[in-house]
């Protein structure tokens, strides 16, 4: 039965408008233009590649990346360039046993430009590529629909794009939308991926009165979207995300379309299971405070932050115990506030940021209650342990640094002793 327009997704809607493509650059004609180096940066690399038939174990030798940009600020380029777990440069190199080398298509770290930069996104709708390849988004998807309507099908505006094609009238260049590219692309791909925020959920560009309609990959796609491989799109929120996260998803993927095993664990909004099972609040290194029922009054306290606007327990992310880089840094472990930038409601069901959340006013008050006894008993015991047995046998603490003899006391309960 045919699919009716209203149950179409943004993605066919899209095509339907273009419709097909048959016309690519002539490259010859091209030559070296855009290729400073007058090499791929694929062919610079693969002499210096480690992925060989010893290392690799399975039938991949190497699989395309064709990472695109959409409405974004490019924070999730910087976060997995600084991955440690794998790097970048680790995939690009093949350097992991089991794993092939990734050859990456990025806007920004290729070497080549225009149309030789293209090349391989040609090849790849012409499936002529040579091997599988995946498709990154980074930013949301806009409704590029709305940017043509009232305009003529080759003069249209378009919200945000990556390059050109002969695909205009009578074989002129054209703009070629983000959009175009991953509907395009897609039903082809060994797996789609989106990074961070924005193209997970939509993120700030689709926040509430924005006018181009901005979606994820996921909404853009539909729910029905399955890879070649049968693997839904794939999810790793943030913004920016943990590079590692991401880095690390990857290679996890990349096992199993080397065969290697099973997809891994994710979880009924696509993403990684093993990595966003768990709130920012359990792992949080000021979680201690919440459960005594002492809070910041302002930022630079080093007490928990819910009181001044730490959406943290009820938020999914291992910001706290991974950290932003190399298990270093991030928002609450560097006194940030968590503002819930990894959940589908950001921004609008977190908006005003660095506010109380509503609704915590009962636990902070209910945690208060509980602190106000179990703080003196943890003072208490943490006193009493604080002193060897030969100490509380003879009564005296041989220290020149504190004047504490006695064993404390519950009454006491801060931990001081009396002095002599």
């Amino acid at each position: 039965m045919a699919t009716s327009v209203a149950q179409k997704t943004p993605a066919q809607r899209l095509l339907d408008v273009l419709g097909p493509v048959d016309r690519w650059h002539d490259h010859e004609e091209i030559g070296d233009f855009g290729m400073p180096t007058r090499a791929f940066m694929e062919d610079m690399v693969e002499p210096l590649a480690k992925a060989g038939l010893g290392s690799r174990l399975g039938p991949l030798e190497k699989v395309h990346a064709f990472w695109f940009a959409g409405m974004s600020c490019d924070g999730c380029s910087v976060a997995v360039t600084g991955a440690q777990a794998p790097s970048v440069e680790s995939l690009l190199m093949g350097a992991h046993p089991g794993l092939p080398r990734v050859v990456l298509h990025h806007p920004v770290l290729n070497v080549e430009s225009g149309p030789n930069y293209l090349r391989a996104h040609e090849n790849a709708l012409k499936g002529e590529l040579g091997a599988p390849y995946v498709i990154i988004l980074e930013g949301s998807i806009s409704d590029e629909t709305m940017a043509m309507a009232g305009t003529e099908r080759d003069n249209y505006g378009y919200w945000s794009a990556q390059g050109e094609e002969p695909w205009g009238r009578n074989g002129e260049n054209r703009i070629v939308s983000t959009d175009e590219w991953i509907a395009r692309l897609a039903p082809n791909a060994a797996a789609s991926i989106a990074i961070g925020t924005c193209a997970t959920w939509g993120g700030i560009p689709s926040a509430d009165g924005n006018p181009t309609g901005a979606m994820s990959l996921m909404d853009f796609l539909g729910k029905d979207y399955r890879s070649v491989f049968g693997v839904p799109v794939v999810n790793v929120p943030g913004c920016p995300p943990i590079g590692d996260n991401f880095n690390e998803t990857v290679a996890a993927i990349l096992y199993f379309l080397q065969g290697f095993g099973p997809l891994p664990e994710f979880d009924e909004l696509g993403r990684p299971a093993w990595l966003f099972g768990e709130t920012v609040h359990r792992h949080c290194v000021r979680g201690a405070y919440y459960e005594e029922g002492t809070y910041a009054e302002t930022f630079g306290d080093p007490e928990c932050l819910v009181e001044i606007g730490c959406w943290g327990p009820v938020v999914n992310c291992n910001i706290t115990s991974r950290g932003a880089i190399n298990h270093v840094g991030g928002c609450m472990n560097s006194g940030g506030a968590c503002i819930g930038c990894t959940m589908p409601g950001f921004p609008d069901k977190f908006t005003p940021f660095y506010k109380r959340p509503p609704g915590s006013l009962v636990s902070t008050a209910a945690a208060r209650l509980l602190g106000s006894f179990v703080k003196p008993l943890r003072r208490y015991t943490s006193a009493h342990l604080n002193r060897e047995v030969r100490w509380d046998l003879h009564n005296e603490v041989p220290s020149g640094w504190a004047r504490e003899q006695s064993e404390p006391s519950m009454v006491q309960g801060r931990g001081t002793s009396s002095t002599t």
